[in-house]
């Protein structure tokens, strides 16, 4: 008969065995959160920089080009069925058609009107560039008299307008007359953009780290930054319609993508959060305060875009003030 074997102990022995504890075991790192990712805007700026395919180009312009065909067809049918049918509603059908043709000119018009201002702010901001850079009095006088003009229609540039032509006269070189140009004319306009770039800025951080909701945040970036560059070319003269707003974001984002700006240093966060401070409290928060970094960085790009002459003597706006002065408080930054 066999015998059962009872039980088996297996003694472990060892000092470290002997002395290990819970209470003695180091404990688990936490995990270094690093610099929050700014998930939303990146995602906006590639969105805006997307540049579309030849192929999409087409099939969206035949796809619109056919909808429209079908729909003025389909209209057509309907008014002159209506007129056959009972002359008193297709006469209203009528009016009412001519009336929507009418607006629709309109828009159209004031569309191509506002690409004509842009181009002309771009062609003012390039004639300063060659001025400087010929040092040329005569080129250096045009540019002047286009800035001019550009303003001229504005009630709230006269008193500029009056004291820059009292003082153009005394100066006789072209770097000269044009810094002079700046520190009349678009010094006080670079303040007026610098509150849009930093109400944007408050807006996308707030934003992103109070709403918990998937891609809110990626629509808000977007959207607060096409108003932003909207605006800020409004101020400097370069009202936008739509189409134009779209291009102006378009070419603000391409720039900021291909130089890789939109990107997050230690330097950018640590002067408004204390480096990586706000994000070990909320994720949320830090990356508020990120996003809202780079749409400050977004909003100086604008201003480089839409301003009628390059920063020579006027200071380039800096990201660092602009996100101070914009979060200040938000977060319990200082």
């Amino acid at each position: 008969m066999m015998k059962k074997s009872g039980p088996i102990l297996i003694d472990l022995e060892g000092e470290g065995a002997a002395k290990e504890t819970p209470a003695s075991a180091p404990p688990v790192p936490d995990p270094d959160p690093g610099l929050p990712e700014p998930r939303a805007m990146e995602m906006a700026a590639r969105i805006a920089a997307k540049k579309p395919s030849k192929l999409s180009r087409w099939f969206w312009s035949f796809a619109l080009s056919l909808v429209g065909f079908m729909a003025s067809v389909a209209a057509w049918n309907w008014v002159t069925d209506l007129l056959n049918r009972n002359p008193v509603l297709g006469l209203i059908a009528t009016a009412l058609f001519a009336g929507f043709l009418l607006v629709l000119a309109i828009i159209t018009i004031r569309e191509l009107a506002a690409f004509a201002r842009l181009r002309r702010v771009d062609h003012i901001h390039s004639a300063a560039e060659a001025a400087i850079a010929h040092q040329d009095l005569a080129e250096a006088k045009a540019v002047v008299s286009d800035l001019k003009r550009l303003f001229r229609a504005r009630s709230e540039m006269r008193w500029y307008l009056d004291r820059m032509e009292e003082r153009e006269a005394q100066v006789f070189d072209a770097d000269g007359l044009i810094h002079l140009a700046e520190a009349e004319l678009l010094l006080p306009l670079d303040e007026a953009a610098k509150r849009e770039v930093e109400a944007a800025t408050r807006q996308v951080a707030t934003v992103t780290a109070v709403v918990p909701l998937a891609l809110a945040d990626v629509a808000t970036a977007l959207t607060a930054n096409i108003r932003m560059i909207r605006r800020v070319a409004d101020i400097y003269g370069g009202r936008s319609g739509a189409l134009g707003a779209w291009r102006l974001t378009r070419a603000v984002m391409t720039h900021l993508v291909a130089t890789g700006a939109v990107a997050v240093g230690d330097d950018l966060i640590g002067s408004v959060a204390g480096g990586t401070a706000l994000s070990r409290i909320s994720r949320r928060f830090g990356e508020g305060v990120v996003n809202g970094a780079l749409t400050a960085r977004v909003g100086v790009a604008a201003m480089e875009v839409c301003r009628p002459l390059p920063f020579t003597r006027g200071k380039r706006p800096s990201v660092t003030n602009l996100i101070k002065r914009a979060l200040t408080g938000l977060f319990g930054t200082s």
